[in-house]
């Protein structure tokens, strides 16, 4: 079967879990896989994992600047050049991926195409939008010519690919209309979770520091994802509304992290917040398992809105209800399961970050809403966003451009998911030895998103009035 070649920039492999997803489909369909990526912390340069060849070179130092960006692009392109030319005297490959953000790997895909290997982009960013979603609508020269930079570098990547990836309809419009791409060369495989292996565990309760509630938020801390609207609405809800039974974890890394401790420190909500910087596998599991709600609070700018938000579908995978602004494919992500705050016109206005916090309050309060909403999100995240029909989309991409026969349309395809209406599980505990919820029983299941344990539970706490403030 014909090898394929992944490159990625902005985060290790297998942590980048579409990525990963990726690579395990392209091993179960038969194809050889090799991966480009930057180390971890403790990560070695070569590895082989589940049938995956992953080379990784040491990360440039994080970025300040225009002139920072710039040298780290430049590092990470000569670096990741230098491997891929070694993984081609060593074992010729036949497909290169390249995932974006940045969009530079196109003139490395050059050198290659000329020799008949096919150039597959799988855009997990809009750059453009990036761009005008940190620093506004471009107006100076400098900020017009960095603009036109992005713009032509993202063309020259859709005029170099044969196929692309976009991870939604609206990636894929503007690939289409911007890009010039052909309907038919454009795949939509959507960031979806595997449910088989992202579902509900019973949690240590500890993490929610003594506290009755545990709020969660996940993902990469750029200054356009809008974490420090959870702190921000944490104080409304801490010092303006008088509660004290909310805690706040905030799982992951990034440009943004040292500011967030700092910004919570300085509106006195230590106690009440857990940085756990980066978060495995076994961590995402154990905090969306033991946690009320998930937080989705990126803010409407020109990226947020078209873009899928993977940590939405991850919350609603461990049936967790969710409070988000109001975002096109937000929605589209979410549908029944989350509470939709009106998006305000910045990220830091007091306006939209006090909706967000009454909403987050007014969901706390309502256990017969968060059942119905948790519920409906695990259905949701299993039925319609389930990574396995993304799986079959995505290895078709492949399938297409080397002319494999009938397999994604009627031919056998290796079964390693379990579905909950699927065959009886053979026992239910994860892989660290965890107990499972069992989502075949639906008592169960409601139990569990309830009172996040599967113990008996006497209610011995008051509801709070309505309005969400304390009583």
């Amino acid at each position: 079967m014909p090898h394929v070649v992944i490159i990625v920039q902005n985060l290790p492999v297998p942590l980048d879990r579409r990525v990963w997803l990726e690579c395990q489909a392209l091993v179960a369909a038969g194809y050889q896989v090799s991966v480009v990526c930057p180390k971890g912390p403790g990560d070695p340069a070569y590895a082989e994992l589940d049938g995956v060849r992953i080379h990784k070179y040491a990360p440039p130092p994080q970025a300040n600047g225009l002139l920072g960006y710039a040298l780290e692009f430049g590092y990470c392109w000569l670096r990741t050049n230098v491997l891929v030319r070694r993984i081609w005297r060593r074992h010729r490959f036949d497909a290169l991926q390249a995932c974006n953000p940045p969009d530079t790997y196109w003139a490395l895909a050059r050198r290659y195409t000329r020799r008949g290997v096919r150039f597959v982009y799988d855009q997990h960013d809009l750059n453009p939008e990036v761009f005008r979603s940190r620093f506004g609508e471009p107006t100076g020269r400098v900020a017009k010519a960095q603009y036109a930079i992005l713009c032509w570098l993202e063309r020259r990547t859709y005029q170099t690919a044969r196929q692309v990836i976009a991870t939604n309809e609206s990636y894929k419009e503007i690939a289409v209309r911007r890009g010039g791409k052909r309907p038919e060369d454009v795949t939509v495989v959507r960031s979806g979770p595997d449910t088989s292996v992202m579902r509900p565990v019973v949690a240590d309760p500890a993490i929610r520091r003594g506290r009755r509630y545990l709020a969660v938020w996940l993902g990469i801390m750029g200054p356009q994802d809008g974490v420090d609207v959870v702190l921000r609405a944490l104080d409304v809800l801490v010092h303006r509304m008088g509660r004290d039974d909310l805690h706040v974890a905030l799982l992951g890394f990034g440009d943004c992290h040292d500011e967030l401790v700092a910004l919570a420190a300085e509106l006195k909500l230590s106690e009440y917040v857990t940085f756990t910087g980066r978060a495995d596998a076994k961590m995402v599991a154990e905090y969306l398992s033991g946690a009320d709600l998930g937080l989705s609070p990126d803010p409407m700018n020109p990226l947020n809105d078209v873009s899928t938000m993977n940590k939405t579908m991850e919350y609603m995978s461990f049936a967790l209800p969710v409070v988000a602004f109001d975002l096109t494919e937000t929605r589209v992500s979410a549908g029944e399961a989350a509470v939709y705050v009106e998006p305000g016109d910045g990220p830091a206005d007091d306006a939209a970050i006090e909706r967000y916090a009454r909403a987050v309050a007014l969901l706390l309060d309502d256990a017969d809403r968060r059942v119905e909403m948790a519920v409906a999100a695990r259905q949701r995240a299993a039925g319609e966003l389930d990574w396995a029909p993304q799986r079959r989309r995505y290895v078709g991409v492949f399938d297409r451009l080397f002319a494999v026969p009938g397999r994604v349309e009627g031919g056998a395809w290796p079964r390693t998911d379990r579905r909950e209406a699927g065959a009886p599980e053979e026992k239910l505990v994860d892989q660290w030895g965890r107990r499972l919820v069992d989502l075949r029983d639906p008592t169960a299941l409601r139990h569990f998103v309830r009172y996040r344990t599967l113990e008996p539970v006497v209610e011995d706490l008051p509801a709070r009035p309505a309005d969400g403030t304390a009583s």
